[in-house]
Order: structure tokens, then sequence, then C-alpha cells
């Protein structure tokens, strides 16, 4: 096993993906800003260009939020069998540089070219090498980071977008930590940042500082987590034959909720949020999984599994309804919700991006 120091590990993240097929395919959409989604009145962004992004218009927002914030929007429809025959073409060019490449979706992926590159130097020009490949190939840009690890490629490959390439060498990881703002950390979510900022973490050199212990009482087993991140340790291995077994949303909230309309309302938001990752990942499933935490941190879970994959989002609404119906609300506070679906297949929605019609 290569040492983790020695490790040059790549995360390549394809911009603006679904917009930017729509406007590789289509010429005469360059340089305007292009939606994938609906325009109806229940429509959601699904993929949006930079021109749109430019406006404030990013993807999971209603699509009339959207056209509030830029009236000039181009909607297109998506088309996921021609992003999955681009997705495979990428992939077949991750392919050629390194038998070690894990996706994550349908365009991102981490690559391991520590086999193949014996310094920093020749795996920054294999990046750029990829991203000439793939320019060449499809006609798109990406954005892509180079360091030892997961978690720092990751977070590299952020820095320039779109198409761009960062490098975060052994000897430039504690500076650049250091300086990150802890929303800015890969794997720290919104409640968590929000909660290191009541106890005064506010970026990597402040949480570096924080006593593991201390992580580990306020945060449970992410505390761990935490700690390592912050001085950029992430041992995990790219894994060629990781397969995703599930997808979900789940979201702890800053107050409990108390009345049933609270409770349907976040619900459904949660369930929007659920049928859009489904769809980023190109997933499909046939086990619906419904998580409740109560304020005295207590937890029920309810699950039900249908005889084919979930296609529409209107029959996912239905199934975590019926879930919903098991679980005891009353007098009862609520302080997290999660919605999943397991048992995933081939099978694609079939009105991917339009589904809130």
């Amino acid at each position: 096993m290569i040492h983790t120091m020695a490790r040059r590990i790549l995360h390549i993240d394809m911009d603006a993906f679904f917009a930017s097929v729509e406007q590789a395919d289509y010429p005469e959409l360059k340089g305007k800003p292009v939606v994938v989604g609906s325009p109806s009145s229940r429509g959601v962004i699904a993929a949006a260009s930079y021109e749109a992004r430019k406006y404030g218009v990013r993807s999971a927002m209603p699509s009339q939020q959207a056209m509030k914030l830029c009236g000039s929007l181009v909607f297109r429809k998506n088309r996921m069998s021609r992003y999955k025959e681009v997705s495979g073409t990428i992939f077949g060019v991750f392919n050629k540089y390194s038998t070690l490449v894990e996706a994550l979706s349908v365009d991102e992926a981490f690559i391991d070219v520590s086999a193949t590159a014996g310094s920093f130097k020749e795996a920054g020009s294999v990046a750029l090498e990829i991203k000439k490949d793939i320019s060449n190939s499809t006609g798109l840009t990406c954005s892509a980071g180079l360091s030892v690890n997961k978690f720092l490629a990751k977070l590299a490959s952020d820095v320039n977008k779109p198409d761009g390439l960062f490098i975060i060498k052994p000897d430039e990881i504690n500076e650049f930590v250091s300086d990150l703002a802890i929303e800015d950390f890969f794997g720290i979510g919104r409640v968590s940042a929000e909660k290191m900022h009541r106890y005064g973490i506010h970026n990597g050199r402040d949480l570096r500082n924080a006593d593991i212990d201390f992580l580990k009482r306020n945060f449970g087993k992410a505390g761990e987590f935490f700690y390592n991140i912050a001085r950029g340790i992430d041992e995990r291995e790219v894994d060629p034959y990781r397969e995703r077994k599930s997808v979900g949303a789940e979201l702890t909230f800053e107050k409990d909720l108390i009345t049933q309309f609270e409770i349907i309302a976040e619900l459904y938001k949660l369930e929007k949020e659920l049928w859009s990752r489904l769809n980023k990942h190109g997933k499909s499933g046939r086990t619906i999984t419904l998580k409740v935490r109560y304020d005295d941190f207590s937890q029920v879970t309810r699950s039900l599994t249908t005889g084919h994959c979930i296609k529409e989002f209107k029959e996912l609404h239905a199934e975590v309804t019926k879930l919903r119906e098991q679980v005891q609300f009353k007098r009862r506070g609520i302080r997290l919700m999660g919605v999943s679906v397991s048992n995933l297949g081939d099978e694609q929605p079939d009105e991917q991006l339009s589904i809130w019609q």
C-alpha cells in the first residue's frame, strides 16, 4: 500500500454537466443562461449553466423562483439517455489514465494516479491531459483537484471552477486547511457548521485546536472525522468497485417540529431533495425508508418495498405518505427526519427532471 502522503489522488468534476451537454449539442445555446428542468408552476431546476448561475440560479431551486432571478432563462427538457452516453465517454477517458477510478455520480469521480505519476508535477500533467482529452472527445470542460487523499482532492476541485485545476501539495495542507471556512469543509453540513460557530469554531485552524473529546462529546461519531479532516487526514482508498447502496436525504431541524403542518411540509421538502439526488446519481430503487428522531433522541424507522423501481415523484410521495401515517407524531417534538431509497436498480425515473409537474 502506498503511504498516505505519497498518494496522488485526483477529483474530477464536470462543469454544470447536464446544462453543458445541452450547450455542446446545441451551439446556439452557448453563452445563454440555460437550465435543465421544467418551467411549470411546480417545476424545479435540475442543472444550471454558469451563465444562469451568475443570476443566482441553482440546482434544486423552484423554477418560478429561478425565472424571477433571470427572466431570460432557457429551459431544456432532460435527456438522461444522452447524459449517460456522454458520461460513458468521460469515464472511458478516466480509465485510460488509471485502473483505480471511483465513480461518485455520472459526472464526478476520484482517480488514483499514484502508480503512474511519480510526482505531483507528473500528476498535475496527467490532470491536464485528462481535461484536454475530455474537451476533445465531448466538447465539455471539467474542474480538477489534486492532493494526497479524497477529502483534499475534493476540496481542491472546487477552488478554480469552472475549467480549473488546483493542487494541494503535502507541505501546503496545513495552511490550506487552516484558512478554510467551516462551511467550505467537504463533509460538514449546514447544521454542524452552525453548531461549530456557536462553539467559536469558524475555520480549519479553530477546528484543529478543538480537543477530540470535545468534538466526540458534542458531535458524536462525526467528532473523530472532524478531528481528522482538520489535519487533512483521510485514509480512504479510491475504490473502483464501490457501488452506491442507497440514496437519502435527512435534516436535523433548528427547532423541533410540533404541528402536523410543519411535519408534512418539511417531509415534502425532503422528498423533493431525495428525488433530486436520485436523478443526479441516475438511480431508482424499490425500498423506501422513513426515519424520525424525537426530541428525546429516541428514533423510529419505517420501510416498505415495492415490486418495482420507483419511476415518478408522485409515486415516491405516495409511498412516503403511507410510511408517515404509520408513525406516531402527536404530542412529540420532531428533531430529525430522513427519507431514503435502497434496493437500487438500473431503471431511471421516466420524467427525471420534470418531477414537480
